[in-house]
């Protein structure tokens, strides 16, 4: 039972324990931040598994010599590729069904030209938000579900998943390569993760306010 909770742990908080991870299990690494990240982005209960910070550390890790830099990015896009699309065609089967479930309490709490609106948004603005998901925890676990529940076309979703998921292993990963073992950067790095959260979040936020207001002026304009 000490081992399981021992493990579950390690998993749970592996970016700040990768290295006592490859120490006892080894290559089985590989396996393990592949399921994270799958785990990650195409479960959309699990989105408090580590992922911006795991693929940063990961990244310091192949600079180190202790995982093979080429290996981990290639595993680490697929994972994020094959985890959104497991999400997306979820959120595909499931969403239509509640919408149209004929249950009479969600019936109530649901809007069906909630789900078109959402379409509707996904069709024109699903590309950005799936690409910018996926620099934002929490927010990227539930996009793809969000997209298949709207029915966002799946050439379309597949393109900017592809995208999303290479410039985000790459990115964070070679960032973690060439600048994750400066002892400032290790002694810091959830203070720089936030940080860089709140670059990606903050214009998407005030885009978004902007376009209420000018939508409200609009309105205010006709009366």
């Amino acid at each position: 039972m000490d081992t399981l909770l021992h493990f579950v742990n390690l998993v749970l908080h592996i970016d700040k324990f990768l290295g006592d991870f490859i120490h006892v299990y080894g290559a089985w690494v590989y396996a393990v931040l592949f399921l994270i990240v799958f785990s990650e982005t195409g479960l959309v209960v699990l989105p408090f598994l580590p992922g911006d910070s795991l693929l940063f550390i990961g990244g310091a890790f192949c600079a180190t010599g202790q995982l093979h830099l080429g290996l981990l990015i290639v595993l680490l896009v697929v994972a994020a590729i094959t985890g959104n699309t497991v999400n997306y065609l979820i959120g595909r089967a499931i969403g239509p069904r509640v919408f149209n479930s004929h249950i009479p309490f969600l019936e109530r709490f649901l809007d069906r030209s909630a789900l078109q609106k959402t379409h509707n948004f996904y069709e024109k603005h699903g590309g950005k938000t799936i690409v910018l998901a996926r620099f934002i925890p929490v927010v990227r676990t539930f996009a793809p579900f969000v997209a298949g529940a709207s029915s966002m076309t799946v050439s379309r979703f597949q393109f900017f998943n592809v995208v999303g998921a290479l410039l985000w292993v790459l990115l964070l990963v070679l960032l973690g390569y060439f600048f994750g073992n400066i002892p400032f950067i290790r002694q810091y790095l959830n203070v720089i993760v936030l940080v860089g959260i709140g670059a990606a979040v903050v214009p998407v936020l005030l885009g978004a306010l902007w376009k209420m207001l000018r939508k409200d002026g609009a309105k205010a304009g006709h009366h």
